[in-house]
């Protein structure tokens, strides 16, 4: 009887909300290319992020003042005296530096096997569209802790925004809601921290994944599935969406928690990287602190901000180094898609992209010396040259045949094999006595199965950059 009352009460649901159906056309019914590897990860693994962020924000907003003399305190008081408001502030902000460090990987994903390009543009530019917001909610709450850094690098990116002509000084006023930084700008950043940018954000990750799932996934080989279907309509090269890359995904969230879990209890400061030691401060507008730098997931951009000797170009060149990703999917004319079959010269662009972007990373967490300089102007230079000669160098390179249907990926089992025959390549057997006086076998390098096997992957690397 009960069991026939739960039926008709979840029937009475479904009459009234498509509840089977939205399960259907987007988990169940949804056919994703059977290619996938591991770069297809990082998305699920942005959203438990984005849960994470959200549901331990809620829970220090409980305890945490907006108020430029207690709020310092107050995250002091969560910290020591909150029942678990450690561990709560270490996730929160653990999972800040880990939603940039998965977003990066995503969107590099998306560069390396073409993601952006027709008809997945719209796709991309609300992905750009999520990065600004991340970046903006990441800003907005490095100011709530009111630590010594928090305060400075917020008092240096908001003067930024003079530099502006005519508009600057007005709108670094509005944004400031004084003329330093005081309690007005704590509120107004703890209010779109908490409350605007979050709904913002929520509503961009909704409309990129309407957006994916109304042109279907991209896949390794750049390979259109829904051009090759069954008699019933069904792609030959996809499978559902459920269970199949439900259950993978559950095996990515595993690694990602061992790794996060790692970081909160045993590293949560990372060095100064993930919570600057400054920060353990209080605010302090009297003593500024020796070096003001953002952190990490910013560098970048403030490397090439302080590459440029003047201030107003230089806020130029920091916003035209994310803007410039926008018109990723018009900058790019290559005929493929997928880094499998460009050609050597957009290999070798990336790799020298991906070379600067790391350089310029490391040289925006140091002091501005002259040859930090030099070298920052160096690759913002080839962070730019990446972009801007795009549709010459996509078009000269000699791509290769795309296949009219996805390429066979290895199995975990072919992998393990793999690796335990390059494992018997690089050791050898060889006797060995032991203290009691016996000969066993234990495996040691072989030099000559080493140099083969390095030989064997020089060049394995030198033709997939040709």
């Amino acid at each position: 009887m009960k069991s026939k009352h739960l039926a008709d009460c979840g029937n009475w649901i479904l009459k009234r909300f498509p509840l089977a159906k939205l399960w259907n056309e987007h988990m169940a019914h949804y056919y994703a290319p059977k290619n996938f590897n591991f770069w297809y990860f990082f998305g699920s693994l942005a959203l438990l992020v984005l849960v994470n962020q959200i549901i331990t924000g809620i829970l220090l907003t409980m305890n945490y003042k907006p108020d430029a003399k207690l709020a310092f305190d107050s995250v002091e008081y969560i910290m020591r005296d909150v029942n678990w408001g450690w561990l709560i502030r270490y996730m929160h902000s653990t999972g800040a530096s880990a939603f940039f460090i998965v977003i990066y990987l995503h969107m590099f994903r998306g560069i390396i096997y073409g993601s952006f390009k027709q008809p997945r543009e719209l796709i991309w530019i609300f992905g750009m569209l999520i990065f600004l917001c991340l970046m903006a909610e990441a800003f907005m709450g490095y100011l709530l802790p009111w630590g010594q850094m928090s305060f400075w690098g917020a008092q240096v990116i908001i003067s930024l925004f003079s530099a502006i002509p005519i508009v600057g000084d007005e709108l670094a006023l509005w944004i400031r809601g004084d003329y330093v930084i005081s309690d007005a700008t704590l509120n107004r950043f703890f209010a779109f921290h908490v409350i605007a940018i979050p709904l913002i954000l929520i509503m961009l990750v909704f409309l990129h994944l309407v957006a994916l799932h109304e042109v279907g996934s991209n896949n390794p080989d750049g390979i259109e599935i829904k051009e090759s279907k069954d008699p019933f309509g069904v792609p030959v090269d996809g499978i559902p969406f459920h269970p199949y890359y439900t259950v993978k995904d559950i095996v990515g969230v595993g690694v990602f928690l061992f790794f996060f879990s790692i970081v909160i209890f045993y590293m949560p400061e990372m060095g100064g990287y993930f919570l600057e030691h400054d920060n353990f401060i209080p605010a302090d507008p009297l003593a500024t602190p020796e070096h003001i730098a953002p952190l990490w997931y910013f560098t970048p951009f403030y490397a090439i901000l302080r590459a440029i000797p003047d201030k107003f170009a230089g806020v130029i060149g920091m916003g035209g180094a994310i803007f410039v990703l926008f018109l990723l999917p018009w900058l790019d004319r290559g005929p493929v898609k997928s880094i499998r079959y460009r050609g050597g010269i957009y290999k070798k662009a990336l790799l020298l992209f991906v070379i600067s972007f790391f350089a310029l990373g490391y040289l925006g967490t140091q002091p501005a010396t002259p040859t930090a300089t030099i070298f920052a102007r160096i690759f913002t230079v080839i962070y730019f040259g990446f972009f801007l000669l795009m549709p010459v160098y996509t078009r000269w390179e000699k791509t290769k045949r795309v296949p009219a249907r996805v390429t066979h990926q290895p199995t975990l089992e072919e992998r393990i094999q793999d690796l335990k025959r390059l494992f018997d390549e690089v050791t050898v057997k060889k006797p060995v006595k032991t203290a009691e006086g016996k000969l066993v076998l234990k495996r040691k390098p072989d030099p000559d199965g080493l140099k083969k096997a390095g030989i064997r992957i020089v060049k394995k690397l030198k033709d997939s950059l040709d």
